[in-house]
């Protein structure tokens, strides 16, 4: 059998590109390791190359189950740096801290920002868990206190806040009183 078994099959069905067995260190200490494709971040030595200043909230508009391929397809060209899942506010991180992800759409935003993604639909908000909301906002907490970032709105912003995009993650059912709260709380 050649190699290329796998050639033929969709994303959604390879496993993790993984390529030892000995997965990097993860900068949030409750996040499992999935790693994004090299093709779809920018390694860089961050803060020190770039300083990190925000936060982006992000929300997948698919499963946390088909958020991982996509973030592991060299095509894709996307990423972000973490992935929070619905049912149980598991956090998997995809791209280390001092990287790049591609997640905001504006280079500028990329490189100066964390990108989280929630795992739900913009328009369903039971996807908006507690357990999601709280793992979150712990990462996030964590986020701030790791780079001085205030845990205010305007270090903390939806994707539609980023100049330019056609975004409008993490949508109306986002309770940000709420989020912004757990944050500070943590």
């Amino acid at each position: 059998m050649k190699g290329t078994a796998f050639a033929a099959l969709p994303y959604t069905l390879l496993p993790s590109p993984r390529a030892d067995a000995h997965p990097a260190p993860v900068d949030h200490p409750n996040a499992i390791w999935e790693p994004a494709s090299p093709a779809n971040y920018t390694a860089a030595d961050r803060p020190t190359g770039d300083p990190v200043d925000l936060v982006i909230i992000h929300v997948t508009q698919t499963t946390y189950k088909n958020t991982l391929p996509v973030f592991w397809n060299p095509r894709k060209q996307v990423s972000a740096h973490y992935v929070v899942r619905s049912a149980d506010g598991r956090v998997t991180q995809c791209v280390r801290e001092h990287d790049i992800a591609w997640h905001a759409g504006d280079w500028d935003y990329n490189a100066r920002s964390i990108g989280i993604e929630h795992e739900g639909w913009i328009e369903q908000p039971e996807y908006f868990t507690t357990a999601m909301y709280t793992q979150s906002a712990a990462l996030t907490a964590a986020i701030c206190d790791r780079y001085g970032i205030p845990k205010d709105r305007a270090h903390i912003i939806g994707h539609y806040e980023v100049p330019g995009t056609d975004h409008t993650d993490p949508g109306p059912h986002w309770d940000w009183a709420r989020y912004i709260r757990l944050v500070n709380a943590v």
